[in-house]
């Protein structure tokens, strides 16, 4: 089963992970600007200017099960496609054990890397 994107704060984590510098979060869904059609919102938005050169903005949408589903235009479909949600979701699912960890009394530590761009992720009690 696939990974869930709920926790837009885990969500911004994962995202800035990946490379984006400046990830919005906001409690209600803002407007997106660049070639979508009609009035695109999200709660968590990565502006154009951060997404890479002469992209619109891109954002995650909460749905009403509480999961963010993207927005993104048109044109910014084959860069922001299946390939890289499931990188973000990667990159989500690292977040989540993260979060874990520190609020159970566990630190992390990068163990090798797995085909497939996965992340083998070690937890160790805390001295």
């Amino acid at each position: 089963m696939p990974i869930a994107l709920r926790d837009p704060e885990l969500l911004a984590a994962a995202l800035t992970d990946l490379g984006y510098a400046a990830v919005e979060t906001h409690a209600r869904p803002q407007p997106l600007y660049g070639q979508l059609t009609g009035a695109a919102r999200a709660e968590v938005i990565v502006r154009g200017r951060h997404a890479g050169a002469g992209r619109d903005d891109l954002g995650f949408l909460r749905r009403p099960d509480s999961t963010h589903a993207l927005v993104v235009s048109g044109r910014d479909r084959s860069r922001f496609d299946r390939r890289w949600l499931a990188r973000v979701t990667r990159a989500y699912g690292c977040a989540v054990v993260q979060h874990f960890a520190r609020g159970h009394g566990y630190q992390v530590s990068p163990g090798a890397p797995l085909p497939g761009g996965a992340r083998r992720l070690v937890l160790r009690p805390r001295d």
